[in-house]
């Protein structure tokens, strides 16, 4: 967009805001006729007249008032730009408040954090730890990571950061003393570790051989309402469990847990991170998610 053309946008915008041309020009910090100048020159290359113009009043005809409204999104659009290129040269700094998942924000989001708080001494990090969903804008918390469905709210923005892994696991002895499940039919005859709360037994997500994806309710004879216990017990030997691989991944390299129909693995649990909606995106939560995306991009547990 040429110069001129742009001059001519901004002065009949603040014309209409005005109601003057000589309002316009104060605010522009130019003269009343350069800014009639500008919108008559304007109005020559639209083809159309955008105001009417008596002694006493300015008003928009039916084809500026339009016009108007398309500029002032365009202009807005414009500043939005602007702000988020300024915002970005900004060094993060205040307070920030994240919250996170307790087993997944301890072992996978808190070392990012952690690097990011030595990065830039002008930024106070503080994490809260919990598997409850908060209520971001009534809780006062900038950032948050949110494992599962997200709630339909136009309040949040969400970036995608990580989609979660997940593997069938027991320990050598219990295989050993119990076999080897050579299919999903055959975890009936097997004790199983389950995830729940309140009663309820999370279904597996679970792939055969054929590519098949079915919602597998396992009959659990320990039903834990936690990840790491859930861990703990498979290594004790108490059956066979589903674990994300980030949870999994050092007992299985160690050899202290073995993946069972390994064909099974899948993609169960999408993780997100969740902030309040705001114009520009302050550089404190900026280079969180940017952190975040590129270090949930090839996570070492998830490596082959």
């Amino acid at each position: 967009m040429e110069t001129a053309s742009l001059q001519g946008i901004l002065a009949f915008v603040q014309a209409v805001e005005a109601g003057s041309f000589t309002g316009a020009g104060k605010r522009l910090h130019v003269t009343k006729s350069a800014v009639g100048k500008s919108i008559a020159q304007l109005e020559q290359r639209l083809g159309v007249r955008l105001l009417n113009r008596t002694t006493r009043s300015l008003t928009p005809t039916s084809e500026g008032l339009s016009y108007y409204e398309a500029c002032v999104r365009a202009l807005a659009e414009i500043d939005t730009a602007q702000s988020l290129l300024a915002s970005r040269r900004l060094v993060p700094s205040g307070r920030l408040r994240v919250d996170v998942p307790l087993a997944f924000g301890r072992r996978c989001v808190a070392p990012v954090l952690f690097d990011i708080s030595r990065q830039y001494p002008d930024l106070t990090v503080e994490i809260s730890f919990n598997d409850r969903r908060v209520d971001l804008i009534e809780e006062g918390i900038d950032l948050a990571i949110r494992m599962g469905d997200l709630d339909d709210s136009l309040s949040l923005a969400a970036r995608r950061i990580y989609a979660q892994r997940s593997a069938i696991c027991a320990a050598p002895a219990y295989l050993e003393e119990h076999g080897r499940p050579q299919s999903i039919e055959d975890l009936a005859r097997h004790s199983v570790i389950g995830y729940g709360r309140d009663g309820v037994v999370r279904p597996w997500m679970m792939r055969h051989a054929n590519g098949h994806l079915e919602r597998f309710l396992p009959k659990a004879r320990l039903v834990l309402g936690h990840g790491e216990p859930m861990l703990d017990a498979a290594l004790a030997g108490c059956g066979i469990v589903f674990l994300p691989t980030w949870l999994a991944a050092d007992s299985l390299k160690r050899g202290e847990l073995e993946t069972v129909l390994s064909n099974c693995l899948v993609e169960d649990i999408v993780v997100h991170a969740i902030w309040p909606v705001t114009r520009t995106l302050a550089p404190k939560v900026r280079v969180v998610v940017d952190a975040l995306v590129e270090h949930f991009s090839s996570p070492s547990w998830d490596a082959a």
